[in-house]
């Protein structure tokens, strides 16, 4: 391979970097996003405007930035690993003075060309600060508390900012994967055991003083839909009756009557897994779940195959938050859990969340094009 031999001479030339770009992987993006161009067009009667055209340019914005991202050397994304988190945190904290408020939650800063979340932005740069944070930690310092206390400071900050927006599902999700980096360094297993033991007596606190009445409801209409089928159970409902109407190989393209007769509501974001599986029936939305199942099986071999742990932290996380974007959603529209708000990655309808997915995936790409590299490890925690 060009990649081994180059390393034992010394750096990897652009050249070099671009041949060694995975573009089977790259491929594999295109044709999920292909699958959300798809939707959009069918959610709009079979316009490319107002949703279909914009994504599409959003989508080449962030290949663009994986491209770009993918010839970076991993030293330098270390490097970066603490003042990207500390900008995003500066974000998050912007947004609580001068944030947009949209469909009651402030979540947005306004820069005119987008609306960027910075919350969506946390979920890259926490993992990119962890990952520096326990590559730079010697093994045995990993379950010592004086040195948990950095990283659990560093998951707690953003959680409490977003949980004022509030975005319980995105604390959430940023909180999973805090907690999943910090075991996959190497964390004992008593301290797993006791977080988790923890988390359940923590959870009618959290009930009774954390969740605001609208979350609280959404967890009631989990457990019953039904109690206010026009109300706050209306989503699931409707998700349930189009997901059942698709059956096995769907109603045909473009002839969903849920999404196309407006009884599906946030076809073009949240929901747009029912929409998809309405028009093309379980196999579709099987076949999709093949390709997401892809797109991890991708990043597991890279994490196996990089020489250094700040590589192996960084992919895994970034799997690890890949892996909740799916689940969360696909199980939220499926009313296996409460709606919280979690877009399907490249195919919902969305800025911020495009573009930083396609980021993550480019800080992928970074490891895998200089997986043979190493990187020193130890020496501190800074």
């Amino acid at each position: 391979m060009v990649l081994e031999a180059i390393s034992r001479s010394g750096r990897l030339s652009l050249g070099d970097k671009l041949y060694e770009i995975n573009w089977g992987f790259v491929l594999l993006l295109t044709a999920i996003a292909s699958v959300g161009f798809a939707m959009l067009y069918s959610a709009a009667d079979g316009n490319f405007d107002p949703w279909a055209s914009r994504q599409m340019v959003r989508f080449a914005m962030g290949m663009v930035l994986l491209m770009v991202f993918a010839v970076i050397d991993p030293r330098v994304w270390m490097q970066l690993a603490y003042p990207a988190y500390g900008f995003a945190l500066l974000l998050l904290i912007g947004v609580e003075v001068a944030g947009t408020t949209g469909m009651g939650a402030t979540r947005w800063i306004n820069l005119g060309v987008i609306q960027l979340q910075p919350s969506e932005l946390m979920k890259i740069t926490l993992a990119l600060a962890l990952a520096r944070y326990y590559h730079m930690l010697e093994h045995d310092r990993v379950s010592h508390p004086l040195y948990l206390l950095p990283a659990l400071a560093m998951i707690g900050l953003p959680v409490l900012l977003v949980l004022r927006q509030p975005d319980l599902g995105t604390s959430l999700l940023l909180t999973v994967v805090g907690i999943a980096i910090i075991f996959m360094a190497g964390l004992s297993w008593r301290y797993v055991i006791g977080a988790g033991v923890a988390a359940l007596i923590a959870i009618p606190v959290g009930w009774q003083y954390f969740l605001l009445p609208y979350q609280r409801e959404r967890v009631f209409t989990f457990l019953d839909p039904s109690r206010d089928p026009l109300g706050a159970g209306y989503h699931t409902t409707q998700a349930k009756i189009a997901l059942g109407s698709g059956g096995v190989w769907g109603k045909g393209f473009m002839e969903g009557t849920q999404s196309h007769l407006n009884f599906l509501p946030e076809k073009q974001t949240d929901f747009i897994f029912v929409m998809l599986s309405e028009e093309m029936g379980l196999m579709g939305g099987l076949a999709l779940m093949g390709l997401y199942l892809a797109v991890l099986g991708f990043a597991f071999s890279v994490a196996v195959g990089v020489r250094h742990q700040f590589g192996r932290l960084l992919v895994a996380a970034l799997a690890v938050n890949f892996f909740l974007y799916v689940f969360i959603n696909a199980a939220m529209v499926m009313g296996l859990i409460p709606v919280v708000g979690v877009p399907l990655p490249l195919v919902s309808y969305g800025g911020s969340a495009m573009l930083v997915i396609m980021a993550g995936f480019g800080l992928m790409m970074s490891i895998y094009v200089h997986r043979q590299e190493e990187l020193p490890r130890g020496g501190g925690i800074l």
